[in-house]
């Protein structure tokens, strides 16, 4: 059996239709805006959004990075949950490049922050108080399970911006997956926000890359800001060929990620030692908690490494698993029987 990597989407591999787009890739100078198949992702990711322009970059932390200062000048104040990734998990970027503030209300389980906390959160004009500048959400959400955050939800948050004058910025690595788990589209989601990022190197399965899409002015300063980060690549189109591929081909197949995460969250709940909040696996994530206190998780993760199951403790008693292209049914019974193993001879 293979190893069945469950730490994160980001372990996937190119499809062979994206091995072959990316061998036949026609190139160019990107910095120079000459690569035609990196104008062809941006255009086509553009109009997959409903927006104006969009930009490829290194990564997701970057895309976010180049967004929150493309948005906010130092001194200001971005909006974000406090378990937001990039708040979380972006080495401080916005606040260490950026000279932005992070203000950072609750989020609760499904991703979503308190309406009112949000108002609240907005800044008075007053001397002694960093001016806000930005809200920011988090869709999939990664550390509260997964989950997606609707459109209604979305619209009342730019409603707020709107009223206060602030852009609306998505972190979507994961907004396919949210997408899919709503059954809508990505257009739908964000036709109200200002940007949004995201990721090609995740469930999309693509080896490198971020997208982030907005208004042709918010693009042409995200692409100087890019510069300036040192994410200017020259014959990128490699990595773009590979981006066109998932979006023709990878976004429908994110459900069987999906009904893979269903499998893996209720087979975990039956076994004793773990359970899983049922209701809150909604994409490809999936949190288990330790019950009884008799196990610590690096002991379980390193035991279920030898037996070729990997994933991640991120908590006291806390896993997170992640579903993807690289793992299949047969991966989902292998998991779960070498953890039922493992537990029953506890």
């Amino acid at each position: 059996m293979d190893t069945v990597d469950l730490r994160s989407d980001t372990v996937t591999l190119p499809t062979d239709s994206m091995r072959q787009a990316i061998l036949d890739a026609e190139l160019g100078d990107d910095v120079f805006e000459e690569d035609p198949t990196i104008n062809d992702l941006e255009a086509k990711a553009a109009t997959v959004f409903g927006k104006e322009a969009a930009l490829i970059v290194p990564s997701g932390t970057m895309a976010n990075l180049v967004s929150v200062l493309a948005h906010c000048d130092r001194g200001t104040e971005v909006i974000l949950g406090d378990k937001a990734h990039t708040y979380m998990y972006e080495a401080g970027g916005i606040a260490a490049f950026g000279g932005v503030h992070p203000r950072t209300p609750k989020n609760f389980d499904d991703g979503t922050i308190d309406l009112d906390e949000i108002r609240g959160a907005v800044r008075p004009d007053n001397v002694h108080f960093p001016q806000t500048a930005l809200i920011g959400l988090e869709n999939s959400h990664n550390v509260c399970y997964g989950s997606p955050l609707t459109k209604a939800y979305i619209d009342e948050v730019a409603a707020i911006g709107q009223e206060h004058g602030l852009p609306l910025h998505i972190d979507g690595a994961r907004i396919f997956n949210a997408a899919v788990a709503l059954e809508t589209t990505v257009k739908d989601l964000t036709e109200n926000v200002h940007s949004v990022s995201f990721c090609l190197s995740k469930g999309l399965s693509c080896p490198v890359g971020s997208v982030v899409c907005g208004s042709a002015k918010f693009i042409g300063k995200a692409r100087r800001i890019r510069k300036g980060l040192g994410g200017g690549m020259r014959q990128a189109g490699i990595l773009a060929a590979a981006g066109i591929i998932a979006l023709d081909e990878m976004i429908e197949r994110l459900k069987l990620d999906h009904s893979n995460a269903r499998r893996l969250a209720e087979g975990i709940d039956a076994i004793d030692g773990l359970t899983v909040q049922m209701d809150l696996v909604k994409t490809n994530i999936v949190y288990a908690e330790l019950e009884g206190g008799s196990k610590r998780p690096d002991e379980v993760v390193t035991a279920m490494k030898e037996k070729g199951v990997k994933f991640f403790a991120v908590g006291p008693a806390r896993f997170r698993m992640v579903t993807n292209s690289g793992v299949g049914a047969d991966g989902i019974d292998h998991a779960l029987k070498e953890l039922s193993s493992y537990f029953a001879s506890a």
